[in-house]
């Protein structure tokens, strides 16, 4: 069974979907009215921006969420999903790719969603680490015995783990982390701490655009995040969508579930190749693919 799984925050890069839209009208097409649908040419700063102006929350999100969504429906008849998965803004992405979302409000709620999360961010000083080499209940353990907010935040392969909290925290379960046998506890260059509580202004901002979206039947289900099973009720899908931001990603357990459930090909589309490798981690016999070769 096909799997196809979309990439978040992270994955950015300059010239990223400038191939594209030079080889494919439809893709031009589509480009175009995301910069009508956004109110500036994201298609500039995508092409030929500055890592620096790429690494705007308000601008990578939807760029990584449209060199996703664009690829797919470039691949024409032969984009086939058994099932699809997003890690953390990927989501979006692959609820355009299995028919649940149109292409023009996923890439609104994307919008909303980098404007919400930055602000959020503005309110606290807040940060994210990469802890590796821990088991999760380590880690689980480490973060329940930190003073201030601290949490697991994505587990995205076994021994890979990254928390989000407050600066100060996070810089305190960083030592605690390394003392408890981590081979390392590093602070991430990120704007601020997602999939926290801290993200809870974000949350509700974002509930209330996700409630106004009308959403459809997928054509085949989705991993969430938030479950890490598989959800093909819009209802589901919508909740699950709206705790996603205070809530861990599950990508080390939807992978695994993706495998029970008979998955056999894993293909990563949008920019960057970092979650095939964090699938072959996950299950060394898996078999990967990227979309864009």
């Amino acid at each position: 069974m096909n799997a196809y799984i979309f990439p978040g925050q992270g994955a950015q890069f300059t010239g990223m979907g400038l191939n594209l839209y030079e080889n494919s009208p439809f893709a031009q097409e589509l480009f175009e009215k995301a910069n009508a649908i956004l109110g500036f040419n994201i298609t500039d700063i995508m092409f030929e921006g500055t890592p620096e102006a790429l690494k705007e929350t308000k601008v990578t999100q939807p760029a990584i969420f449209l060199h996703s969504v664009i690829l797919a429906k470039t691949l024409g008849a032969s984009f086939k999903p058994d099932m699809v998965a997003g890690h953390s803004l990927g989501e979006f992405s692959a609820l355009v790719a299995n028919g649940a979302l149109t292409f023009e409000d996923g890439l609104k709620l994307v919008s909303q969603r980098a404007l919400a999360m930055q602000k959020a961010c503005e309110l606290q000083p807040s940060t994210m680490a990469a802890v590796l080499g821990l088991e999760d209940a380590i880690v689980e353990k480490v973060c329940a015995e930190t003073e201030g907010v601290v949490v697991a935040a994505n587990y995205n392969c076994p021994g890979q783990l990254v928390i989000s909290g407050e600066v100060e925290a996070i810089n305190r379960a960083c030592e605690a982390m390394k003392a408890a046998g981590a081979k390392r506890a590093l602070v991430l260059p990120v704007g601020g701490a997602f999939h926290s509580p801290l993200m809870e202004p974000a949350r509700e901002e974002l509930a209330a655009a996700i409630e106004n979206t009308t959403f459809s039947k997928p054509n085949c289900p989705i991993y969430q995040n938030v479950t890490a099973n598989a959800v093909i009720d819009e209802a589901a899908i919508k909740a699950n969508l709206i705790s996603q931001l205070t809530a861990p990603v599950r990508w080390t357990q939807s992978v695994q579930q993706m495998i029970t459930d008979g998955a056999t090909l894993f293909t990563e589309v949008g920019p960057g190749n970092v979650l095939q490798g964090l699938v072959k981690k996950i299950n060394r016999e898996a078999q990967t693919a990227s979309a864009s070769s």
